[in-house]
């Protein structure tokens, strides 16, 4: 496809940064993960079945191959089959079939998608593509983010500001701690969505696995789907209907939304912090901010971070809404929105790699931070009045309101002259003159 001729962004604008995804949520690799758990599943029955174990360890070998070597002309052998029989899943087995045939395993054919359904084969897929493009592609970006918060948090560690609660000056903090918040909370998210399973169906046309009891009803078929569930990195949802529920997968969905929300917070803030002139950003040569503008340098990063991000959201919250929800044993909607679940892990890993962008062309402009505590010494009064309720002061609090509420600031010779008119004791006066709003900013 033409990136210019595609209608989503994803396969077009930012197609460069979404490539790796195609590897796990295009519809060649649903294809090639079907053809794989076919054929592992297959060879799995070769232990158990009597009939099977009579296959020779070379052609299973080739019966190996067939999963590990799928080419673009097997992907669209696989479509033709499906445009004749309207059938997405049964075109993998008839084509597994074929192969089989080629290679002189036709008395074998009848035991590929033996007792299984549909979701069988989906429900195993899915939680596996997506489990495999977290590990290779998602957390290495988000792992990316939290790193570069981690640094830039140590490096500011010293860097005292002006807060802002309610938008108004407020008792100061540290730079580098205000990093650090939004670095433990998505790390602590992160944490959480790791420990949630990958959750897979294996239980035939019901969740009972009925037709294997039946066929062969000396052999623990709970236990085999399981173990075969097992190997490849999931758990095995037990009971089910003939769907997965898709409650794990939700939880998923739902945690990578709350690292996303989280990261919303993150763009808002930094891009504050440019307006506040807090920030400074790199230049980078030849490139222009404004079409009439030729002086600005905007924050387009942090602006496109927020802008998939929550897009990205939207999506998951579909998902994990409708998901969970089946009429009685099982109905088609899971399987229309669930093709969609590559969609809003494009858009975080679009937001993610802007957002790392936009992190990595930051400057801290210390003279603008240090000139805004400077014009901003009303931020003490915090300090002053609970040194005064310590010392059992009348009316301290109301005493700095009268003082500094509703001014627009108040510099250092005010407080100085302030605290030199107060009734208290030389030794209380000389502990107050030491507070400033660099040095009254707790302990971090």
């Amino acid at each position: 496809m033409n990136s210019l001729n595609a209608i989503s962004p994803i396969d077009g604008r930012y197609s460069h940064l979404t490539t790796k995804l195609n590897n796990y949520f295009s519809e060649s690799s649903l294809i090639k993960y079907r053809i794989n758990i076919e054929i592992n599943y297959f060879l799995e029955l070769c232990k158990i079945i009597p009939s099977l174990k009579k296959i020779s360890k070379s052609k299973k070998k080739e019966i190996e191959l067939i999963s590990k070597k799928v080419s673009i002309n097997d992907i669209k052998k696989v479509k033709t089959i499906e445009s004749k029989i309207n059938h997405d899943v049964k075109a993998v087995e008839y084509f597994i079939k074929d192969k089989f045939i080629k290679i002189g395993l036709i008395k074998y054919i009848e035991y590929i998608h033996f007792g299984l359904t549909s979701q069988d084969i989906n429900n195993t897929a899915t939680p596996l593509l997506l489990k495999d493009s977290l590990e290779n592609v998602f957390y290495i970006e988000l792992e990316k983010i939290i790193e570069k918060l981690q640094k830039i948090s140590s490096d500011w560690s010293r860097v005292s500001m002006l807060a802002k609660t309610h938008g108004q000056p407020a008792s100061p903090t540290k730079m580098g701690k205000e990093i650090a918040v939004f670095k433990n909370r998505i790390q602590i998210q992160y944490n959480q969505l790791k420990k949630i399973p990958h959750s897979a169906k294996f239980g035939g046309a019901t969740g009972n696995l009925n037709a294997h009891y039946i066929a062969h009803p000396d052999i623990d078929w709970h236990k085999f789907s399981k173990t075969f569930i097992e190997s490849m990195g999931m758990k095995r949802s037990y009971p089910t209907t003939q769907i997965e529920h898709y409650d794990n997968l939700a939880s998923q969905l739902d945690a990578i939304k709350r690292i996303n929300t989280i990261f919303i917070d993150l763009s808002r803030d930094i891009w504050l912090y440019i307006s506040m002139e807090y920030f400074k950003q790199k230049v980078k040569k030849n490139e222009v901010g404004s079409s009439a503008m030729p002086h600005k340098v905007n924050p387009i990063d942090f602006e496109n971070a927020e802008g998939n991000l929550g897009l990205a959201n939207s999506i998951f919250t579909h998902l994990s809404e409708k998901l969970p929800i089946s009429r009685l044993q099982r109905d088609l909607s899971d399987s229309t929105v669930l093709r969609n679940l590559g969609v809003p892990i494009s858009h975080s890993l679009i937001a993610y790699k802007s957002l790392l962008k936009g992190l990595d062309k930051i400057i801290i402009n210390k003279e603008k931070i240090t000139e805004d505590l400077e014009n901003n010494w009303l931020v003490i009064s915090e300090a002053i009045q609970t040194i005064l309720r310590r010392e059992g002061f009348k009316n301290p609090y109301e005493l700095m309101k009268d003082l500094t509420r509703g001014k627009q600031k108040i510099k250092e010779n005010e407080i100085i002259n302030f605290i030199q008119s107060l009734p208290v004791s030389e030794k209380i006066k000389k502990e107050l003159l030491k507070i400033n709003p660099k040095n009254y900013t707790g302990k971090i």
